[in-house]
């Protein structure tokens, strides 16, 4: 086995490499080497990589296949330059892994893998609406949802502050090891929350920006409010009621937040939360995994838990990634064989466990590892993650538009955008009038 990080200088030069046809199931004899090249994912997280390489190197030596990994940085999209680079020259990695729109973008040109997701989710679990929205097309699988990088974007609230400031008990709320009591925790308690808390000094820190983070956000709210700018058929949904009671739920809530979200990046919110000064905000355990290393005083009282519900449903964003196989991949049945192996529940509970808690499969079975119940401090405070409960619906901002024009919709951050011309003293009119040029620009391209 070997491994590398690949560079903005190589990745051009990445080219798949060929083997002997092998027939479904993977089967070998004494004299079948082959190899197989694969491009992961390179995780912000300290030593996650390894478990994946670890797992690749175990399934090598039983099939005895020589496979190369190249993990990939998605620092300055060299992921995504990688994954064009590929489709256009139909050549590269056997498997490479595809962050959550990019499926989609490249549907006619990945292998589909019904016969495999038949398999996992029989053994596995069922899958969300979200996963089948992004992961399918034309009736078929483009692509596994991988454990390595999927993730909820769920509220990470101060225990102390929310109870100085709003009176609210968060851990009761969620508590450790049960259901969700959280029937009242609705849009209206979570004004009020956020009032208090930025009256107390320690605002919420959701970021209005035009990255992941804030889109995912106001991608959860406007779900909540059954806020569509473009529906299932393709049709322009701007100018509608629950449109306008998503921009002024959000104008309310600006107005308790930071002056400066609307300039916030992916960074912003992580750094609001480990300098002490945020009562909440919204992201995967990232955050409180820094604040464990560099401020554990903060991590202490840090709590993961659900979304509010508003007058459609709980809703919370998630984003996944995907493992995926190129059409014209010269190994594609070796392909199949190692991504069923990384898909086995034990091989995805060594995954979480080397992410501490981050990565998060997408199979209903696979919300339950000993992970999230013993992560500290404190205890417990990652329990409420995975969703154990389906206590919320796991969404995706833009949906449920065509995913070419949500994808748009979500790259050129719309919404927020849509919130900060609100807020700053637009009309509610021209909002909308805008937002509906935009996406009408989307759908003709």
């Amino acid at each position: 086995m070997s491994k590398n990080k690949l560079t903005r200088r190589d990745f051009l030069a990445t080219t798949a490499v060929t083997s002997a046809a092998l027939a479904m199931p993977f089967v070998r004899d004494a004299n079948a080497a082959g190899s197989l090249s694969v491009g992961f994912w390179d995780h912000w997280v300290p030593g996650a990589n390894g478990a994946t390489t670890a797992l690749i190197k175990e399934w090598g030596e039983k099939e005895k296949v020589e496979v190369q990994i190249d993990f990939i940085p998605s620092q300055g999209n060299k992921n995504l330059m990688t994954i064009a680079a590929e489709a256009q020259a139909k050549s590269g990695h056997d498997i490479l892994a595809f962050p959550t729109w990019e499926p989609q973008a490249h549907a006619e040109e990945l292998e589909p893998v019904d016969d495999l997701m038949a398999d996992l989710i029989k053994e596995n679990g069922e899958v969300n609406e979200t996963v089948k929205y992004l992961g399918r097309a034309d009736n078929h699988w483009l692509a596994i949802p991988a454990t390595v990088g999927s993730q909820i974007k769920g509220p990470c609230s101060r225990i102390d502050l929310m109870k100085k400031h709003a009176n609210i008990d968060v851990q009761a709320m969620y508590p450790a090891g049960s259901a969700p009591k959280a029937d009242n925790w609705n849009l209206d308690m979570f004004l009020k929350a956020a009032e208090a808390c930025h009256k107390g000094g320690n605002p919420f820190g959701i970021g209005l920006g035009t990255t992941s983070d804030s889109v995912d956000s106001a991608g959860a709210f406007f779900h909540a409010h059954g806020a569509m700018l473009v529906n299932e058929k393709g049709d322009i949904t701007v100018k509608s009621d629950p449109v306008r009671q998503a921009l002024e739920f959000y104008k309310k809530l600006a107005s308790f937040m930071p002056e400066d979200v609307p300039a916030w990046d992916d960074s912003s919110n992580n750094k609001w939360l480990v300098s002490g000064k945020g009562a909440m905000i919204f992201n995967p355990p990232s955050a409180w995994a820094v604040a464990k290393r560099d401020a554990p005083k903060v991590a202490e009282q840090c709590w993961t838990h659900g979304f509010p519900v508003g007058p459609k449903g709980r809703y919370a964003p998630f984003l996944p990634y995907f493992w995926g196989t190129w059409k014209f991949s010269k190994n594609k049945t070796a392909a199949k064989s190692l991504l069923r192996h990384l898909s086995q529940r034990s091989s995805a509970e060594k995954m979480v466990a080397a992410s501490g808690g981050y990565d998060l499969p997408s199979f209903s079975k696979l919300t339950d590892f000993k992970t999230w119940a013993e992560a500290e401090p404190p205890k417990g405070t990652l329990f409420h993650y995975p969703n154990p409960y389906n206590h919320q619906v796991l969404s995706i901002a833009a949906a449920p538009a065509p995913p070419k024009v949500a994808q748009q919709i979500y790259a050129q951050g719309v919404l927020t955008k849509m919130v900060v011309r609100f807020m700053k003293g637009e009309s509610m009119n021209d909002t909308l009038a805008w937002a509906e040029s935009e996406v009408e620009g989307f759908m003709r391209t």
